[in-house]
């Protein structure tokens, strides 16, 4: 499950300038929750929002009620805009594509990761019988 889609939606952003990231594409699938919405937006837009909402916790995001916009994947180095122009439509919602969730989980490494991994792995087998 992915809560806070309907916030999403509400912020109304440009279609071709933003894809969901994160845990987003494995919560649209089923293949764990999400506690939240992480957005990749193209540097225009974080340009324009950062002039009008607070940063996250962090400092690295904009924080939207409980949505999180990013304009950097960290600590991957990647082109924001190849991952948003390549996004994979779901539900009428752009989703980074899987194999650049995979491949950043791989790269990131943490516990939690190497768990999203199995899961993912575990969803592409079931898909496949």
């Amino acid at each position: 499950m992915l809560p806070y889609l309907d916030e999403l939606k509400q912020l109304n952003l440009p279609s071709k300038q933003y894809a969901i990231f994160g845990s987003g594409p494995l919560a649209i699938r089923g293949i764990r929750e999400a506690r939240d919405v992480d957005v990749l937006i193209k540097k225009d837009l974080w340009d324009s929002l950062s002039k009008i909402y607070p940063p996250n916790e962090k400092g690295n995001g904009l924080l939207i009620g409980h949505v999180e916009l990013f304009s950097k994947w960290e600590p991957f180095d990647v082109n924001v805009d190849e991952l948003i122009d390549s996004a994979e439509m779901i539900e009428g919602l752009p989703f980074v594509r899987m194999e650049y969730v995979i491949e950043w989980k791989k790269h990131v490494g943490r516990d939690k990761d190497k768990k999203d991994l199995e899961l993912i792995e575990e969803f592409f087998k079931a898909k496949k019988a």
